[in-house]
């Protein structure tokens, strides 16, 4: 018996591709594209990590308001109202950056994006459930997988390298270039808004649900507090989330800063054009690839058998870090393989992460117990991005990838505290009959 309610107008070719994209693209504004952006309109290290690592907290808070928006208009209605949102604020960042009030300006609608995104993110997830099958939800998880990582190629690679032309276009008028570039996002994403307008199918499982209130998503809420913390092993869970990760929570945002910080700062000085090819395009096809083969190794094999080489693969290539601070290299090749290699060995090491999350969130509240772990995985890495930027103003590049490589035995230490049961994450047998 066909159910009418996952039909769609047409193929889930249509939207799912589509959607995923719109999801990816503002979350690598928010927390990539603005690096950039802030570094050439003059901000310090310290001041753009602060201010950048605060972007987090609508992710870490996300669980917060998540059961609420089912009470209020459709998963749908959400996802063509935050793309609206979205495409507002990428005209804010558009429209304020030549202004007086650029960082103030900048920073309010970078807020607005971040808040929306977040939201975004719930409805779509929860959106994609309703409008598939189940066989069809499987089919299709590495088709939005695979556009959301475009989107990140495309805005990490594709629009820096077109504000590093713009600049180049209009005789390096920094603040003119960024703002066309945000203008022309603010089409593509008003043209997203109309497509899903059109083609998102209408469930008739997507509807506010009459059952329930206000008070009991409270009550829910807090009795899925109080379990989550009341899990074996809670402490060290705990801990593994916030400190597994601590290492990339320093590196990530000061990396970007060094590959394009000028010669006479200890920078390697790449152009825009230079760094959307190097950290937007071969780094993320490397992140990719490296996922990909996690994946692979623990479905084979489980996360038990992969755990200290994923643990080995996520700390010890930030030595590439250390190398190019020293080296300084001008050749954009041995640039590419050094962040290939990072990247690609972050890509298999962040799989027993997600892995351990997965682990942890068995049981009763399954969902929301995840939801909870992502909160953690956004706070592993807004707390360290705080003052990650000062710290390497304090003590300059070189010394402080050399303190990343020295905080990478803390990832090795909370790592030996964990038990994981040898069979989880293999692929299960179907039993012969």
């Amino acid at each position: 018996m066909q159910t009418s309610t996952k039909s769609t107008k047409g193929s889930p070719w249509g939207w799912v591709p589509t959607l995923y994209f719109a999801e990816g693209l503002p979350y690598v504004a928010v927390m990539t594209i603005s690096l950039v952006l802030y570094k050439q309109l003059g901000l310090s290290n310290a001041e753009i990590t602060f201010y950048t690592s605060w972007l987090y907290l609508p992710w870490v808070i996300k669980p917060l308001w998540s059961p609420f928006i089912d009470l209020i208009k459709t998963k749908r209605w959400w996802i063509r109202t935050m793309q609206l949102l979205i495409g507002a604020a990428f005209g804010g960042v558009a429209f304020t950056i030549p202004s007086s009030f650029w960082l103030q300006g900048t920073l309010f609608f970078f807020w607005v994006m971040a808040f929306s995104s977040a939201t975004h993110d719930i409805a779509a997830d929860g959106f994609y459930m309703l409008g598939l099958d189940e066989h069809s939800q499987a089919w299709f998880v590495g088709i939005r997988s695979t556009f959301y990582r475009l989107a990140t190629i495309f805005g990490q690679g594709i629009l820096v390298m077109i504000a590093g032309n713009l600049q180049v276009l209009y005789r390096n008028s920094i603040p003119y270039s960024w703002s066309l570039m945000f203008y022309g996002v603010t089409g593509l994403f008003i043209a997203l808004w109309l497509w899903h307008s059109y083609i998102l199918p209408r469930p008739k499982e997507d509807a506010p649900r009459a059952d329930v209130n206000a008070i009991t998503i409270w009550r829910e809420f807090v009795h899925t507090i109080v379990t989550f913390f009341q899990k074996p092993q809670v402490i060290v869970g705990i801990l593994f989330m916030l400190l597994y990760r601590m290492p990339e929570g320093l590196l990530a945002k000061v990396s970007a800063l060094f590959l394009i910080d000028s010669a006479h700062n200890g920078g390697l000085g790449l152009s825009p054009q230079e760094y959307g090819l190097v950290q937007g395009t071969v780094g993320v096809v490397g992140l990719t690839l490296g996922g990909i083969l996690g994946g692979i190794c623990a479905g084979r094999d489980g996360l038990k058998r992969w755990l200290w080489p994923m643990v080995c693969a996520i700390t010890l290539p930030d030595l590439v870090y250390v190398y190019m601070s020293y080296a300084l290299p001008s050749s954009l090749l041995v640039v590419n393989v050094c962040v290939f290699i990072e990247q690609f060995g972050y890509g298999f090491g962040f799989t027993a992460y997600m892995l351990y999350l997965i682990l942890y969130s068995q049981g009763d509240f399954k969902t929301s117990h995840y939801a909870l772990c992502t909160a953690f995985m956004a706070l592993s890495m807004m707390i360290p991005g705080l003052f990650a930027g000062a710290l390497q103003e304090a003590v300059g590049y070189r010394s402080f990838f050399i303190i990343v490589m020295i905080c990478c035995a803390v990832t090795f230490i909370v790592t030996s505290f964990l038990k994981i049961d040898p069979e989880f994450g293999k692929k299960k047998q179907e039993e012969e009959a």
